[in-house]
Protein backbone atom coordinates (compact mmCIF):
# COMPACT_ATOMS: atom_id res chain seq x y z
CA UNK A 1 0.00 0.00 0.00
CA UNK A 2 0.76 3.49 -0.59
CA UNK A 3 0.07 6.69 1.62
CA UNK A 4 -1.49 9.42 -0.03
CA UNK A 5 -1.04 13.16 1.50
CA UNK A 6 -4.44 15.22 0.13
CA UNK A 7 -4.61 19.20 0.54
CA UNK A 8 -6.42 18.48 3.72
CA UNK A 9 -3.66 16.54 5.14
CA UNK A 10 -0.73 19.01 4.84
CA UNK A 11 -3.53 21.71 5.84
CA UNK A 12 -3.85 19.44 8.81
CA UNK A 13 0.38 18.96 9.66
CA UNK A 14 0.54 22.53 9.41
CA UNK A 15 -2.33 23.43 11.85
CA UNK A 16 -0.88 20.72 14.60
CA UNK A 17 2.33 21.86 14.36
CA UNK A 18 1.79 25.68 12.77
CA UNK A 19 3.08 27.06 10.00
CA UNK A 20 6.42 28.82 11.65
CA UNK A 21 7.53 25.84 13.10
CA UNK A 22 6.90 23.79 9.68
CA UNK A 23 9.16 26.33 7.50
CA UNK A 24 12.07 26.23 10.06
CA UNK A 25 11.55 22.47 10.09
CA UNK A 26 11.36 22.23 5.76
CA UNK A 27 14.82 24.85 6.21
CA UNK A 28 16.49 22.41 8.10
CA UNK A 29 15.69 19.71 6.22
CA UNK A 30 16.62 21.03 3.19
CA UNK A 31 19.95 22.17 4.54
CA UNK A 32 20.69 18.94 6.17
CA UNK A 33 20.44 17.75 2.37
CA UNK A 34 22.09 20.32 0.48
CA UNK A 35 25.46 19.19 3.49
CA UNK A 36 25.18 15.89 1.62
CA UNK A 37 24.59 16.77 -2.00
CA UNK A 38 27.89 14.41 -2.84
CA UNK A 39 24.99 11.69 -2.09
CA UNK A 40 22.64 12.50 -4.71
CA UNK A 41 22.09 11.48 -8.16
CA UNK A 42 21.20 14.80 -9.90
CA UNK A 43 19.74 15.96 -13.19
CA UNK A 44 17.94 19.10 -14.55
CA UNK A 45 14.52 18.92 -15.15
CA UNK A 46 12.73 17.81 -17.96
CA UNK A 47 10.58 20.86 -19.27
CA UNK A 48 7.39 20.12 -21.40
CA UNK A 49 7.02 24.36 -22.91
CA UNK A 50 3.75 25.56 -24.69
CA UNK A 51 2.79 28.81 -25.59
CA UNK A 52 0.52 29.09 -22.31
CA UNK A 53 3.27 27.50 -19.72
CA UNK A 54 5.64 25.00 -18.73
CA UNK A 55 5.06 21.13 -17.09
CA UNK A 56 7.84 19.54 -15.50
CA UNK A 57 9.60 16.73 -14.05
CA UNK A 58 11.45 17.03 -11.62
CA UNK A 59 13.61 13.62 -10.66
CA UNK A 60 16.73 13.05 -7.72
CA UNK A 61 18.11 10.40 -5.64
CA UNK A 62 20.27 9.14 -3.08
CA UNK A 63 21.22 5.59 -2.15
CA UNK A 64 17.82 4.79 -0.23
CA UNK A 65 15.11 7.22 -2.00
CA UNK A 66 14.16 8.60 -5.52
CA UNK A 67 11.62 11.37 -5.66
CA UNK A 68 10.36 12.87 -8.57
CA UNK A 69 7.76 15.94 -9.01
CA UNK A 70 5.29 16.72 -11.32
CA UNK A 71 4.46 20.24 -11.92
CA UNK A 72 3.24 23.27 -13.75
CA UNK A 73 3.54 26.88 -14.26
CA UNK A 74 0.75 28.66 -16.12
CA UNK A 75 0.66 32.67 -15.67
CA UNK A 76 -2.79 32.70 -17.04
CA UNK A 77 -4.23 30.10 -14.92
CA UNK A 78 -6.20 32.71 -12.71
CA UNK A 79 -8.25 33.60 -15.83
CA UNK A 80 -9.35 30.03 -15.44
CA UNK A 81 -10.12 30.06 -11.84
CA UNK A 82 -6.93 27.69 -11.23
CA UNK A 83 -3.65 28.34 -9.48
CA UNK A 84 -0.48 29.14 -11.65
CA UNK A 85 1.64 26.73 -9.96
CA UNK A 86 -0.17 22.70 -9.68
CA UNK A 87 2.63 19.84 -8.28
CA UNK A 88 2.18 16.18 -7.06
CA UNK A 89 5.09 14.22 -6.05
CA UNK A 90 6.06 10.44 -5.24
CA UNK A 91 8.61 9.01 -2.90
CA UNK A 92 9.69 6.01 -3.95
CA UNK A 93 12.09 3.15 -1.95
CA UNK A 94 15.26 2.72 -4.37
CA UNK A 95 16.11 -1.15 -2.97
CA UNK A 96 12.37 -2.20 -4.35
CA UNK A 97 10.92 0.72 -6.43
CA UNK A 98 8.04 0.68 -4.76
CA UNK A 99 5.97 4.52 -4.09
CA UNK A 100 5.95 4.97 -0.73
CA UNK A 101 4.25 8.22 -0.80
CA UNK A 102 1.93 10.24 -3.47
CA UNK A 103 1.70 13.61 -2.03
CA UNK A 104 0.18 16.91 -2.91
CA UNK A 105 2.83 19.34 -3.84
CA UNK A 106 1.32 22.67 -4.42
CA UNK A 107 1.00 23.77 -0.83
CA UNK A 108 4.02 22.10 0.10
CA UNK A 109 6.22 23.49 -3.07
CA UNK A 110 5.25 26.98 -1.81
CA UNK A 111 6.72 26.04 1.70
CA UNK A 112 9.65 24.11 0.47
CA UNK A 113 10.14 27.67 -1.88
CA UNK A 114 10.36 30.12 1.18
CA UNK A 115 12.13 27.56 3.02
CA UNK A 116 14.97 27.45 0.42
CA UNK A 117 14.94 31.34 0.19
CA UNK A 118 15.33 31.99 3.73
CA UNK A 119 18.23 29.08 3.77
CA UNK A 120 20.07 31.31 1.42
CA UNK A 121 19.44 34.48 3.06
CA UNK A 122 20.84 33.07 6.22
CA UNK A 123 23.82 31.97 4.16
CA UNK A 124 24.02 35.21 1.86
CA UNK A 125 22.79 38.59 3.51
CA UNK A 126 23.62 40.38 6.24
CA UNK A 127 22.46 39.67 9.42
CA UNK A 128 19.24 41.76 10.14
CA UNK A 129 20.72 43.29 13.99
CA UNK A 130 24.51 42.07 14.12
CA UNK A 131 26.72 44.90 14.76
CA UNK A 132 25.37 47.56 13.39
CA UNK A 133 23.67 50.97 13.75
CA UNK A 134 19.99 51.66 14.28
CA UNK A 135 19.37 52.98 10.70
CA UNK A 136 21.46 49.80 9.16
CA UNK A 137 19.59 47.68 11.54
CA UNK A 138 16.67 49.23 10.34
CA UNK A 139 17.70 48.30 6.69
CA UNK A 140 18.17 45.32 7.04
CA UNK A 141 14.87 44.02 8.60
CA UNK A 142 12.86 45.16 5.88
CA UNK A 143 12.62 43.75 2.73
CA UNK A 144 10.82 44.81 -0.65
CA UNK A 145 8.44 41.65 -1.60
CA UNK A 146 7.77 41.97 -5.54
CA UNK A 147 5.10 40.32 -6.73
CA UNK A 148 2.41 39.58 -3.94
CA UNK A 149 0.81 36.32 -5.78
CA UNK A 150 0.04 32.60 -4.46
CA UNK A 151 3.70 32.44 -3.02
CA UNK A 152 4.07 35.86 -1.26
CA UNK A 153 2.67 35.03 1.80
CA UNK A 154 4.82 31.80 2.54
CA UNK A 155 8.00 34.20 1.52
CA UNK A 156 7.18 36.86 3.91
CA UNK A 157 6.45 34.68 6.80
CA UNK A 158 9.22 32.89 6.34
CA UNK A 159 11.44 35.68 5.81
CA UNK A 160 9.71 37.06 9.00
CA UNK A 161 10.14 34.41 11.37
CA UNK A 162 13.25 33.21 9.94
CA UNK A 163 15.44 35.96 9.51
CA UNK A 164 13.45 38.89 11.64
CA UNK A 165 12.23 40.57 8.67
CA UNK A 166 9.90 43.02 10.53
CA UNK A 167 8.65 45.52 8.13
CA UNK A 168 7.89 44.21 4.38
CA UNK A 169 7.33 46.77 1.45
CA UNK A 170 4.89 45.74 -0.92
CA UNK A 171 4.67 45.98 -4.55
CA UNK A 172 2.55 43.90 -7.69
CA UNK A 173 1.27 45.09 -10.87
CA UNK A 174 -1.97 43.98 -9.58
CA UNK A 175 -3.10 46.25 -7.02
CA UNK A 176 -5.73 43.30 -5.65
CA UNK A 177 -2.98 40.99 -4.90
CA UNK A 178 -1.15 43.31 -2.48
CA UNK A 179 -4.45 44.11 -1.07
CA UNK A 180 -5.12 40.57 -0.28
CA UNK A 181 -1.19 39.78 0.74
CA UNK A 182 -1.96 42.40 3.15
CA UNK A 183 -5.43 41.29 4.51
CA UNK A 184 -3.85 37.45 5.05
CA UNK A 185 -0.71 38.88 6.73
CA UNK A 186 -2.83 41.85 9.00
CA UNK A 187 -3.13 39.22 11.84
CA UNK A 188 0.82 38.39 12.51
CA UNK A 189 2.15 39.92 15.05
CA UNK A 190 5.43 42.49 14.74
CA UNK A 191 5.35 42.36 11.20
CA UNK A 192 4.89 46.09 9.81
CA UNK A 193 2.96 45.99 6.24
CA UNK A 194 3.53 48.94 3.66
CA UNK A 195 2.08 49.58 0.35
CA UNK A 196 4.13 50.83 -2.29
CA UNK A 197 3.28 51.96 -5.91
CA UNK A 198 6.45 50.86 -8.01
CA UNK A 199 9.20 48.59 -7.65
CA UNK A 200 11.63 51.93 -6.83
CA UNK A 201 9.88 52.92 -3.82
CA UNK A 202 9.28 49.31 -2.76
CA UNK A 203 13.67 48.58 -2.98
CA UNK A 204 14.61 51.76 -1.48
CA UNK A 205 15.87 50.98 1.84
CA UNK A 206 15.79 47.78 1.73
CA UNK A 207 18.13 45.09 3.01
CA UNK A 208 16.90 42.12 1.44
CA UNK A 209 14.17 42.09 -1.96
CA UNK A 210 12.50 39.14 -2.87
CA UNK A 211 11.50 38.91 -6.64
CA UNK A 212 8.36 36.33 -7.28
CA UNK A 213 7.00 37.55 -10.35
CA UNK A 214 4.93 34.83 -12.80
CA UNK A 215 4.51 36.69 -16.19
CA UNK A 216 6.19 34.01 -18.69
CA UNK A 217 8.73 36.86 -20.00
CA UNK A 218 12.37 38.63 -20.27
CA UNK A 219 11.09 41.51 -17.48
CA UNK A 220 13.39 43.46 -16.00
CA UNK A 221 11.92 43.73 -12.45
CA UNK A 222 15.68 44.90 -10.93
CA UNK A 223 17.53 47.47 -12.75
CA UNK A 224 21.19 48.45 -11.85
CA UNK A 225 20.73 51.87 -10.44
CA UNK A 226 17.84 50.34 -8.04
CA UNK A 227 20.61 48.17 -6.36
CA UNK A 228 22.11 49.66 -3.08
CA UNK A 229 25.32 48.25 -1.21
CA UNK A 230 24.90 45.06 1.09
CA UNK A 231 21.72 44.19 -0.76
CA UNK A 232 20.58 40.65 -0.93
CA UNK A 233 17.97 39.69 -3.52
CA UNK A 234 16.06 36.84 -3.48
CA UNK A 235 15.19 36.08 -7.44
CA UNK A 236 12.15 33.39 -7.39
CA UNK A 237 9.99 34.35 -10.23
CA UNK A 238 12.61 33.84 -13.53
CA UNK A 239 12.35 29.65 -13.75
CA UNK A 240 12.22 28.50 -17.12
CA UNK A 241 13.93 29.83 -20.45
CA UNK A 242 12.71 33.02 -21.87
CA UNK A 243 11.58 34.03 -18.11
CA UNK A 244 13.69 36.53 -16.25
CA UNK A 245 13.31 39.70 -13.54
CA UNK A 246 16.93 41.20 -13.03
CA UNK A 247 18.54 43.15 -15.72
CA UNK A 248 21.70 41.80 -17.14
CA UNK A 249 23.95 43.89 -15.59
CA UNK A 250 22.29 43.08 -12.03
CA UNK A 251 24.05 39.91 -11.90
CA UNK A 252 27.35 41.66 -13.60
CA UNK A 253 27.45 43.48 -10.48
CA UNK A 254 26.84 41.06 -7.55
CA UNK A 255 27.94 37.75 -6.33
CA UNK A 256 25.20 35.10 -7.73
CA UNK A 257 24.71 31.91 -6.00
CA UNK A 258 22.68 28.99 -7.60
CA UNK A 259 21.36 25.58 -6.95
CA UNK A 260 22.22 23.39 -9.57
CA UNK A 261 24.51 25.03 -11.88
CA UNK A 262 23.53 23.13 -15.10
CA UNK A 263 19.39 24.07 -14.44
CA UNK A 264 20.04 27.47 -13.32
CA UNK A 265 22.13 28.40 -16.70
CA UNK A 266 19.18 27.35 -18.84
CA UNK A 267 15.78 28.41 -16.66
CA UNK A 268 17.48 31.50 -14.44
CA UNK A 269 18.10 34.86 -14.72
CA UNK A 270 21.44 33.63 -15.73
CA UNK A 271 20.34 32.17 -19.03
CA UNK A 272 21.02 35.85 -20.21
CA UNK A 273 24.65 35.56 -19.29
CA UNK A 274 27.77 33.96 -21.27
CA UNK A 275 28.50 30.92 -20.43
CA UNK A 276 31.80 31.83 -18.82
CA UNK A 277 29.92 34.29 -16.15
CA UNK A 278 31.03 33.07 -12.27
CA UNK A 279 28.52 31.72 -10.42
CA UNK A 280 28.56 29.28 -6.84
CA UNK A 281 26.33 26.27 -6.17
CA UNK A 282 25.20 27.42 -2.93
CA UNK A 283 25.79 23.99 -1.21
CA UNK A 284 29.57 24.49 -1.74
CA UNK A 285 29.17 27.50 1.11
CA UNK A 286 27.27 25.78 3.36
CA UNK A 287 29.58 23.14 3.30
CA UNK A 288 32.75 25.60 3.31
CA UNK A 289 34.42 25.27 0.48
CA UNK A 290 33.52 28.68 -1.00
CA UNK A 291 33.01 32.13 0.21
CA UNK A 292 29.72 33.39 0.39
CA UNK A 293 29.29 37.34 1.03
CA UNK A 294 32.69 38.88 0.87
CA UNK A 295 31.78 42.03 3.04
CA UNK A 296 28.73 44.19 4.46
CA UNK A 297 28.44 46.16 1.02
CA UNK A 298 28.62 43.62 -1.26
CA UNK A 299 24.97 42.20 -3.14
CA UNK A 300 24.33 39.07 -3.64
CA UNK A 301 22.23 37.35 -5.56
CA UNK A 302 20.33 34.16 -5.29
CA UNK A 303 19.08 33.34 -8.80
CA UNK A 304 16.45 30.72 -7.50
CA UNK A 305 14.63 28.45 -9.72
CA UNK A 306 14.05 25.26 -7.29
CA UNK A 307 15.50 22.16 -7.52
CA UNK A 308 14.52 18.70 -7.41
CA UNK A 309 16.68 18.01 -3.91
CA UNK A 310 13.85 20.81 -1.98
CA UNK A 311 11.29 18.61 -3.08
CA UNK A 312 12.88 15.37 -1.93
CA UNK A 313 13.57 16.93 1.78
CA UNK A 314 10.11 18.45 1.24
CA UNK A 315 8.58 14.93 0.68
CA UNK A 316 10.36 12.70 3.35
CA UNK A 317 9.60 15.91 6.25
CA UNK A 318 5.93 15.44 4.80
CA UNK A 319 5.89 11.60 5.17
CA UNK A 320 7.50 12.18 8.91
CA UNK A 321 4.79 15.10 9.75
CA UNK A 322 1.57 13.03 8.62
CA UNK A 323 2.54 9.76 11.02
CA UNK A 324 2.87 11.97 13.86
CA UNK A 325 -0.03 13.85 13.25
CA UNK A 326 -1.99 10.34 12.35
CA UNK A 327 -2.92 12.02 8.80
CA UNK A 328 -2.87 10.64 5.13
CA UNK A 329 -4.74 7.09 3.96
CA UNK A 330 -3.46 4.15 2.43
CA UNK A 331 -4.24 3.75 -1.44
CA UNK A 332 -3.94 0.63 -3.48
CA UNK A 333 -1.72 2.32 -6.12
CA UNK A 334 0.29 -0.76 -7.64
CA UNK A 335 -0.94 -4.03 -8.09
CA UNK A 336 0.05 -6.46 -5.54
CA UNK A 337 -1.20 -10.05 -6.73
CA UNK A 338 -0.62 -13.18 -3.65
CA UNK A 339 1.54 -14.33 -6.40
CA UNK A 340 4.10 -11.65 -8.17
CA UNK A 341 4.34 -13.58 -11.32
CA UNK A 342 0.47 -13.61 -11.60
CA UNK A 343 -0.71 -10.29 -12.44
CA UNK A 344 -3.27 -11.70 -14.44
CA UNK A 345 -5.14 -13.35 -11.02
CA UNK A 346 -6.09 -9.41 -10.66
CA UNK A 347 -8.47 -9.31 -12.95
CA UNK A 348 -10.79 -12.67 -11.90
CA UNK A 349 -10.50 -13.81 -8.16
CA UNK A 350 -10.64 -17.28 -10.04
CA UNK A 351 -8.76 -17.37 -13.71
CA UNK A 352 -10.39 -20.45 -16.03
CA UNK A 353 -11.77 -20.60 -18.63
CA UNK A 354 -14.81 -18.12 -18.92
CA UNK A 355 -12.21 -15.30 -17.52
CA UNK A 356 -10.60 -15.65 -21.09
CA UNK A 357 -14.22 -15.42 -22.78
CA UNK A 358 -15.16 -12.07 -24.50
CA UNK A 359 -18.43 -10.16 -22.36
CA UNK A 360 -21.91 -11.17 -23.84
CA UNK A 361 -22.94 -7.78 -25.49
CA UNK A 362 -26.10 -6.16 -25.02
CA UNK A 363 -28.63 -6.25 -28.25
CA UNK A 364 -27.55 -2.16 -28.75
CA UNK A 365 -24.25 -2.78 -28.75
CA UNK A 366 -24.93 -5.97 -31.48
CA UNK A 367 -26.83 -3.42 -33.42
CA UNK A 368 -24.15 -0.92 -33.72
CA UNK A 369 -21.50 -3.49 -34.68
CA UNK A 370 -23.43 -4.50 -37.66
CA UNK A 371 -22.41 -3.33 -41.18
CA UNK A 372 -24.86 -0.75 -42.98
Amino acid sequence: MTTLLQTHDIAAIVARHALPSVLQRMREAIEADFRRWPDFDKVARLASHSRDGVIELMPVADGAHYSFKYVNGHPRNGLLGLPTVMAFGVLADVASGKPALLSEMTLTTAIRTAATSVMAARTLANPPTTGADPQTRARRSTMALIGNGAQSEFQALAFHHGMGIDTLRLFDTDPAATTRLMRNLRPVSGLRLQRCDSTVEAVRGAGIVTTVTADKRNATILTPEMIEPGMHINAVGGDCPGKTELHPGVLAGASVFVEYEPQTRIEGDLQQMPADFAVTELWQVLCGNAAGRSSADAVTVFDSVGFALEDFSALRLMAALALDARVGSRIDLIAQPADPKNLYSLLHPVVGADACAEPARRPAEVARLQPA
